[in-house]
């Protein structure tokens, strides 16, 4: 499992997460960070056919990739009064408040004056960001400037991590202003960056750049050059193209921005207590609590009915014959190039720890154990999830591959094997947000002494009923 998707599960889990996403007039998705769009388009239960947020001058067209209606979906709230530092904050839609920078079609269909574009911004108190939005929105390629993608990586070596996020120049991202404005103006001032998309810790904050970018134009400025707009992506969404792959400046009836990784619960997590523990949402239906999520689990199910696996509360627990226990096997691989580009091994005795394990396996008496071997940077992603979801016990050292617990079933059980280099808290939070129990084997080096692990899995098979 390498590092890039590690990138986009961690990312894929936390809702409020490092995306750009664009709907274009044909409804295709554009990614201006390189990574991939939040899974936004669920239904509503209240109405199926409409999607969230969906503004009602910019329809959904067929091509938008359909969701089923997930039997543990919960509504997003626009309750503006979602408590401050709750799970809901959290993980749900804490971005309530409403900050209005150019009227909406709608408002202009009412008789309001303006024409052109609109642009609008919502705000979380907790999660101290902003996810915005606008209509009749264009990008000029060329005014960003990033990393062109897809060097070798021996060419790359030493690269800064500055050197690979995009930076934006003055127009950038330009919103119609109607056929009456004159000379152009940037959309947001000082003081509105710093008081709805704060600098924070982020050294270079692009999402705030983005934003400062933009540029009110008329009408007549308002010119295209183009209109139209990975395994995992056409699974969750409809299509995709990056923003380095346009040439000529690009159209969008809707345009989401959403706010960076480092302003997501996980990253948050790193440097504060977030009291929240998974649950069921049939549970939190009836009785909220703001110390409680299923958003992590409604994002797993949305995952496995990506890939067409059946989803909701009503799923067997157990496997009908014995119990999975999958090992989430790791190759050594050079790391990203801002690390030096050494080769890493967070488990360098993996191979011994799985033949010790295969051989347990094989000789436990109390029920049958499958030991699954999870290689999964050579099995296509439909069949990671499937050995994901139909694991009792996930056991592996910390990296990539466990980023796939966001689709294990309620009761899996997660054993983690924890380099001294690696002590890092992602898997464990993760499993408390999700509600799993979870046990780490914490190593002095990268050894892990066969005997231990199997003890430790001795007790989990057993507390199973095994």
């Amino acid at each position: 499992m390498n590092r890039k998707k590690l990138k986009i599960l961690l990312s894929l889990f936390a809702f409020n997460s490092i995306y750009l996403y664009f709907f274009s007039s044909s409804d295709h998705h554009l990614f201006i960070h390189h990574k991939l769009l939040p899974g936004n388009h669920k239904a509503s239960p209240a109405n199926p056919k409409t999607p969230p947020g969906k503004h009602p001058h910019f329809p959904i067209t067929p091509r938008a990739k359909p969701w089923p209606i997930l039997p543990s979906y919960l509504p997003w709230s626009l309750n503006p009064t979602v408590a401050l530092r709750s799970c809901e904050g959290y993980f749900g839609n804490g971005f309530t408040r409403r900050i209005g920078l150019r009227r909406s079609s709608v408002e202009r269909e009412s008789g309001i004056s303006g024409g052109g574009g609109w642009f609008r911004c919502w705000h979380s108190g907790t999660l101290q960001s902003s996810v915005c939005e606008g209509g009749r929105v264009r990008m000029t390629p060329e005014r960003i400037q990033m990393s062109i993608g897809g060097e070798r990586l021996e060419n790359v070596i030493g690269r800064k991590e500055e050197e690979e996020l995009p930076e934006f120049e003055a127009g950038a991202f330009e919103v119609d202003a109607g056929e009456r404005f004159g000379d152009q103006r940037k959309l947001v001032d000082e003081e509105f960056l710093n008081r709805f998309v704060p600098q924070g810790a982020i050294s270079r904050h692009t999402m705030r750049g983005l934003l400062d970018s933009i540029r009110l134009v008329g009408s007549s400025e308002f010119k295209c050059d183009q209109a139209p707009l990975e395994e995992t992506w056409k699974a969750l969404f409809s299509s995709l193209k990056y923003a380095k792959n346009f040439s000529g400046s690009v159209c969008f009836r809707h345009a989401v921005l959403v706010p960076l990784g480092y302003e997501t619960a996980l990253f948050k997590g790193l440097s504060e207590n977030i009291n929240c523990h998974g649950a069921f949402a049939h549970d939190l239906w009836q009785n909220p609590d703001d110390l409680k999520t299923a958003r992590l689990s409604e994002f797993g199910e949305m995952i496995r009915a990506a890939f067409g696996f059946p989803v909701g509360r009503h799923r067997v627990l157990k496997p009908a014959s014995g119990h999975n226990i999958l090992f989430v096997r790791r190759e050594d691989y050079v790391a990203h190039p801002r690390h030096g580009g050494k080769v890493e091994s967070r488990l360098s005795n993996e191979q011994e720890v799985f033949d010790s394990l295969k051989n347990w396996a094989s000789n436990y008496l109390e029920c049958k154990i499958n030991l699954v071997d999870g290689l999964f940077a050579h099995m296509p992603m439909k069949e990671q999830v499937r050995a994901i979801q139909d694991a009792s016990v996930i056991i592996g050292a910390h990296g990539a591959g466990l980023t796939h617990i966001i689709s294990a079933r309620p009761k899996t059980v997660i054993l983690e094997i924890i380099s001294s280099l690696y002590r890092r808290p992602h898997f464990a939070l993760i499993s408390q947000w999700k509600g799993l129990e979870y046990h780490a084997i914490n190593l002095d080096g990268s050894y892990a002494d066969p005997r231990v692990v199997i003890d430790q899995l001795n007790s989990i098979v057993k507390s199973l009923g095994c």
